[in-house]
């Protein structure tokens, strides 16, 4: 058993079909084959149900996969840092950050981390916290900037915290202000017209379970919308929204109001594969996480600190 015979099986995996894997690894198809038929035989098993509509895992071939990832990702990850090390090639950080993050600390970070280092290779995913964790276990990405509403992370990571924000509510600030109050109630945020999130945000999940929870219904006139689309329907004053404090930075057309219940919170923090060592590059992108997230909570006032 090679890498190439993994990066074959895996290919096969990720298309279901023979003749893609093939065009995309630059192979003739036979010789796709019988790399895979070679490592069947060295593992004793069929790792694939060949049919004419495609190409299936068998039992033994989805023992396998999550496997051969990792052994792809940790040969790779030697690769580069020894490449890293001998000074032959630029490395590479893979990050992934959801899309509240991307517009905000995601974007200083890497603002920061290319102008002392611009010949590193920088890659970013944008994706909800649950696929990063997902991207971060297959070893697509190196670091993952991920957010959730407690502290708890699967054994699999090894996670920092670095920051507790709360949840505040948004609204135009060209429009009057939703309250004279410093706060507002929960229940005082149903009966405005709200701006919500997607299904597929945690944040989402986590409001509509506050709703719930205090025996609310809001009132939605859109919903379904990204962060930056909320952000810019509030705006223009189509409604309010519950939305991280962090996003408030250096939007100067919203005003914020936070909640009286103080509970609606969420813990943003940085995984990385618990098993496999970080390169140079990756420590570097690491300790400047680190140093902005440090750098925003302390431009964010009380609705911000750095996690304990």
């Amino acid at each position: 058993m090679n890498l190439e015979q993994l990066r074959s099986f895996v290919e096969v995996a990720r298309f279901g079909n023979f003749t893609r894997a093939a065009e995309e690894l630059y192979l003739a198809q036979p010789s796709l084959s019988r790399q895979i038929a070679a490592l069947e035989q060295d593992l004793g098993a069929e790792l694939f149900h060949r049919a004419r509509g495609g190409s299936t895992l068998t039992v033994a071939g989805e023992s396998l996969l999550p496997l051969a990832r990792r052994m792809l990702a940790d040969a790779e990850s030697v690769r580069r840092e020894l490449a890293e090390l001998a000074g032959l090639e630029r490395g590479r950080v893979r990050l992934g950050a959801t899309p509240t993050l991307c517009i905000s600390l995601v974007a200083e970070v890497l603002s920061t981390f290319h102008a002392e280092h611009p010949a590193i290779e920088l890659h970013l995913s944008e994706q909800g916290s649950r696929r990063l964790l997902d991207e971060l276990a297959g070893g697509e990405l190196d670091l993952a900037l991920v957010t959730t509403t407690d502290a708890t992370a699967p054994g699999r990571f090894t996670v920092t915290p670095l920051l507790v924000e709360e949840l505040v509510v948004v609204s135009s600030a060209a429009a009057p202000p939703v309250t004279s109050r410093e706060t507002i109630s929960l229940a005082e945020v149903a009966r405005l017209p709200q701006v919500v999130f997607s299904s597929t945000y945690d944040l989402r999940a986590a409001t509509d379970a506050a709703f719930r929870a205090a025996s609310l219904e809001p009132e939605v006139v859109l919903e379904g919308a990204e962060m930056d689309a909320v952000l810019r329907f509030v705006e223009r004053g189509l409604g309010v929204a519950i939305v991280p404090a962090l996003v408030l930075i250096d939007r100067p057309g919203l005003r914020a109001v936070r909640l009286a219940e103080r509970a609606l919170d969420r813990t943003i923090s940085l995984a990385r594969p618990a098993d496999v060592a970080p390169t140079a590059a990756v420590e570097v992108m690491r300790r400047t996480i680190a140093a902005e997230a440090t750098a925003f909570a302390a431009r964010a006032g009380e609705t911000m600190r750095s996690a304990p």
